[in-house]
């Protein structure tokens, strides 16, 4: 059981919100220590291992100071005001449409999605922005909670539309853990049973996104109502 105090230090980590890096690091190497590998043969399986997935995470990589320079031209504000010309639009509806859009894509293998290439630079704001043309300033509170449902939106629509298309990694490890298992499944069957679930979680999302455009409502109403007099 000592070799799972991974798993501890990442929940501890994430819990007291430390940089996710620094605590995946810490993971692996108390992972490796506690399995009985010298601090050398950790650092080196590392490095190894970035080498060998370096296709990987260099699009990663590369993408970060890409969509930082879009936002130094203002990417965020064009697409706040984008969607700020659409009556019909609301917070919950833009996140909505675009986990519609991430299953579909995702189940036909096409990635178009991603925190740090589309949610960051363009749903949150435009989120953000259908809150604003309908209920004027909104209250910091609120906008982290529409930033929370966005990244909601993006892992949701991904995790539950990948499963769909047979030639992606978590239907290969599954059809990979069975075949060692001696449990005979085809990835067709899988991944056919994985269409129930993903219509299910846009259900859910549907309903958190109907939520959302409440509590924004409420919140945005109770932050601009007056104060009486003797109020702090």
């Amino acid at each position: 059981m000592i070799k799972l105090i991974g798993v501890l230090v990442i929940a501890v980590g994430f819990g007291l919100r430390l940089n996710p890096l620094l605590v995946v690091v810490a993971a692996g190497i108390a992972t490796g220590l506690s399995a009985g590998l010298p601090f050398h043969e950790i650092i080196a399986q590392f490095g190894r291992l970035f080498v060998e997935n370096r296709y990987m995470t260099l699009p990663v990589v590369l993408i970060v100071p890409v969509i930082g320079l879009l936002e130094r031209h203002g990417l965020q504000e064009h697409a706040e005001r984008f969607i700020r010309n659409s009556r019909l639009a609301t917070a919950g509806r833009v996140l909505l449409l675009y986990m519609a859009v991430r299953q579909i894509f995702i189940a036909l293998g096409v990635k178009i999605g991603g925190h740090a290439e589309v949610v960051r630079p363009l749903i949150a704001p435009m989120a953000e922005g259908a809150a604003r043309a309908r209920y004027g300033a909104l209250p910091d509170q609120t906008v982290q909670t529409i930033r929370a449902h966005a990244a909601a939106a993006e892992n949701a629509g991904n995790f539950f539309g990948e499963d769909i298309f047979i030639a992606v990694g978590a239907v290969l490890l599954m059809k990979g853990f069975f075949d060692a298992a001696g449990v005979n499944v085809g990835v067709w069957p899988m991944a056919l049973w994985g269409i129930p679930t993903a219509l299910v979680a846009f259900a859910a999302m549907g309903w958190r996104c109907h939520r959302l455009d409440r509590r924004v409502a409420r919140e945005t109403a109770a932050a601009n109502r007056p104060r009486g007099k003797g109020a702090s």
